[in-house]
């Protein structure tokens, strides 16, 4: 049986495919349908600099969030299914890791989106 007809009847890792393409997709609708109306965000809480916490940036700043979980899903899934072959518990460690980037993605995203 080859590697990637393997890898992709494992069932714990298409589970983990699964979630992971959940969360990016979920990124991208959320912060597409929160920043319509608006062309200034805060990007960045600093909470050390007192009254001058709060950094304003561009639309751009946020949609960075977006390329960012596709960026870490495509990179994610390569790394697990290049590692499949030599340990099994490492690809699934590499999607783990995966899900837990992109679910404080979606997390830190909607967090800077509600302070506007």
């Amino acid at each position: 049986m080859t590697a990637a007809k393997s890898y992709f009847q494992d069932r714990l890792v298409l589970l983990l495919l699964s979630v992971n393409s959940f969360l990016t997709l979920l990124s991208t609708i959320l912060i597409l349908f929160r920043i319509g109306g608006t062309s200034e965000f805060i990007v960045q809480y600093r909470s050390n600099l007192g009254v001058s916490r709060f950094k304003a940036g561009s639309v751009a700043s946020i949609l960075a969030f977006i390329v960012y979980a596709f960026v870490v899903f495509a990179a994610n899934t390569a790394l697990s299914w290049r590692s499949y072959h030599v340990r099994r518990q490492l690809s699934l460690t590499i999607l783990l890791l995966g899900t837990i980037l992109l679910l404080l993605c979606v997390i830190v995203s909607n967090a800077l989106l509600a302070l506007r």
